[in-house]
């Protein structure tokens, strides 16, 4: 039988009632439309996170003390990093371009009669360059600032908008944070949210000594929270951060064998690490998704028997004026596969668009459509069409003609 005769055929066969061909091609549309969406979703995901990771710095590299677990509790930090640390990483390291520790203190700040409750963040001029933060007016405070314990600060837009609420100029004014005043010599480009929903404009910098000697929440005036770090490159994080561990080992008299008592992070581990807990949440969701096809599958299969029941006396007087039993089965199996891929055309659609809808309206992701998943998709039902549909077909062209004619 020519193909476009068959596909004829059975494309008049399955309009005559569009209503039962439609909800049996639900099944199929739902579980292509799910799996779209979750691989979809899955890699807009992966593309956010890479960008908000890049937004802070793709060469960044995060220093912390370790924290000891016993029994699975927590028994605090070990050694501390501290400033012969950071002296030893600025003199010695070839890797590294910036450097800045990080202290941190929770404050009341106050502007006449306003207050915010945030935290002040004690760091270097490197800061900036590390975590690629922008100054939109005034200057940041120098070297110069932190060698005099300069009771300077820089601050983001959040705290702007909370103290400045009379549209005043916040550079050359003084906060007070806490029991110190500060006098607010730059503000920050806004960066909005980051992927946890943390708002990154709710900043206070200030030099890292000024924190350290001035404020009574810092019990040490030599130890930092953490040492942020910029490797050169991009390609040359891994080597810093080897260069980095040689030194604090040194300077922390482990010895050979011996765990570290400090964590080296870089972006592209904490990309991975993200990035292979999205892609299990991902082949999880789209598993239970794909379980939507099996149901459309029967769903196939049963509307399928249930055709032949109907249709047997014409298959029989199909038998009889000379149709072969391959012709009656390939008619009943492209019945099959075109219920499946129509279905699947139709769950592709919906897929892409409701993945463009949420992960441009509701995430605000980046929008990236697997272009893999669609075609696997296309191949998937067609072999759903031909596997559910090919015993029904099978059961139709093995009918015997006289029987068939005879049936009412």
């Amino acid at each position: 039988m020519n193909i476009l005769n068959l596909i004829k055929i059975s494309l008049t066969a399955l309009t005559r009632n569009k209503g039962r061909s439609f909800l049996t091609m639900l099944g199929v549309i739902i579980g292509i439309a799910s799996v779209i969406i979750m691989v979809s979703l899955g890699k807009s995901s992966t593309a956010s996170v890479r960008s908000e990771l890049s937004s802070m710095g793709s060469n960044m590299i995060m220093i912390m003390p370790s924290h000891e677990r016993r029994g699975g509790v927590d028994m605090g930090s070990g050694n501390s990093l501290d400033t012969k640390d950071l002296k030893s990483l600025k003199e010695n390291t070839k890797y590294v371009r910036y450097i800045s520790p990080s202290v941190s203190t929770a404050s009341q700040l106050v502007y006449g009669g306003n207050n915010h409750s945030g935290s002040i963040q004690g760091v270097s001029p490197d800061y900036l360059d590390i975590r690629q933060i922008e100054l939109e007016s005034g200057i940041m405070f120098t070297e110069e600032d932190t060698k005099s314990n300069a009771k300077v600060c820089v601050i983001g837009k959040t705290i702007v908008e909370s103290l400045f609420t009379n549209g005043e100029n916040p550079i050359g004014q003084t906060i007070r944070c806490g029991r110190v005043p500060m006098k607010v010599i730059g503000v920050l480009k806004s960066k909005g949210q980051n992927q946890m929903g943390q708002d990154q404009d709710d900043i206070v910098l200030a030099p890292y000594s000024t924190l350290m000697t001035r404020f009574a929440g810092n019990k040490s005036r030599n130890t930092f929270n953490m040492i942020f770090a910029s490797a050169t490159s991009e390609e040359e994080s891994e080597m810093a951060a080897t260069e980095i561990t040689y030194i604090l080992r040194s300077n922390h008299n482990i010895k050979e064998g011996s765990s570290d008592d400090f964590e080296i992070r870089t972006q592209e581990e904490l990309l991975s690490t993200i990035s292979n807990v999205t892609r299990m949440l991902t082949l999880l969701l789209t598993a239970i998704a794909a379980i939507s096809l099996i149901v459309g599958g029967i769903g196939i299969m049963n509307i399928m028997y249930v055709t032949v029941t109907e249709r047997t006396k014409e298959i029989g007087l199909r038998m009889a004026i000379g149709a072969k039993r391959k012709d009656v089965l390939l008619q009943f199996l492209s019945e099959s596969v075109i219920l499946s891929l129509v279905g699947g055309v139709i769950g592709i659609i919906i897929g892409i668009a409701l993945s463009i809808l949420i992960s441009k309206t509701i995430l605000h992701w980046p929008i990236v459509i697997s272009e893999g998943a669609i075609g696997i998709s296309f191949i998937v039902c067609f072999v759903t069409g031909v596997f559910f549909g090919w015993y029904p077909a099978r059961k139709a062209a093995n009918l015997d003609p006289i029987t068939a004619l005879r049936y009412e």
